[in-house]
């Protein structure tokens, strides 16, 4: 059964949520938002799937400060992280590059970056676009630590990194490339990362999605997804918000 990109990354990702109680997800995230919605129909209703910016999946009703304030309180056991640059310690900025009198480039900013990073356990890092230019030996500026030293107290902290090239898992302060997606070689990867890591002698290739799974982010997932990613649903699952579709109809 064929399958797009996108839903091979929403289906690694939503392994690696795992069987927790509350899945966040920030904004401008849709592959992020896919994979938690596929393991919230996978548990059947379990995990509470928060969306930001979405009124039907979300409790909350103070935006960012109340996601802050649930990730504090231990309330949130999933959330997803990316940033301009990241390098093999897990570190990631969000600020800028070069010196910070006279940045070469400034990024949007780290808003509450730094502080989940630390509270929420398990973060899971993504980016699309894997290359020297984004996985860095060492970020210019660190906007979220990815590891602390033993007298910090730290709650959460990354547990992965997936790209559009490979997936890798996150311990002890290095990353371990842990599969390749299908189209691409580990070659590949080692030639366009700028930051050293682990292997094993032979990595596997990354499991494409089981003809349940796809059907499950194409009939149940995707029209969820309509409303809050409207252009993302309609390009890779060809689905509408629902007064789109009407309208259409009519």
């Amino acid at each position: 059964m064929t399958f797009l990109p996108e839903e091979l990354l929403a289906d690694q990702i939503a392994n690696f949520i795992g069987d927790v109680r509350h899945v966040a997800v920030g904004n401008a995230s849709p592959i992020p938002a896919t994979a938690a919605l596929l393991a919230r129909e996978r548990g059947k209703g379990r995990p509470y799937v928060s969306l930001l910016g979405s009124s039907k999946n979300t409790f909350w009703t103070d935006g960012g400060r109340e996601l802050f304030d649930c990730a504090g309180q231990g309330r949130i056991d999933v959330f997803f992280l990316s940033g301009g640059q990241i390098d093999g310690q897990g570190n990631i900025n969000l600020v800028e590059i070069g010196p910070h009198d006279h940045p070469k480039v400034r990024f949007p900013g780290s808003y509450g970056s730094a502080y989940l990073y630390y509270v929420v356990p398990k973060v899971i890092l993504f980016r699309t676009e894997h290359s020297r230019r984004t996985l860095v030996p060492k970020v210019d500026f660190i906007s979220a630590a990815g590891t602390s030293e033993p007298n910090v107290h730290r709650t959460g902290g990354p547990v992965a990194l997936i790209t559009n090239r490979c997936l890798f898992s996150f311990a002890n302060g290095r990353f371990t490339l842990v599969s390749v997606h299908p189209g691409h070689t580990v070659e590949e990867v080692i030639e366009h990362t700028g930051f050293d890591f682990d292997r094993p002698d032979t990595v596997p290739e990354t499991p494409a999605p089981s003809a349940e799974t796809l059907k499950l982010m194409r009939d149940k997932v995707a029209p969820q997804l309509a409303s809050l990613y409207p252009q993302f649903a309609a390009q890779v699952f060809g689905t509408r918000p629902p007064a789109a579709a009407n309208k259409q109809a009519g």
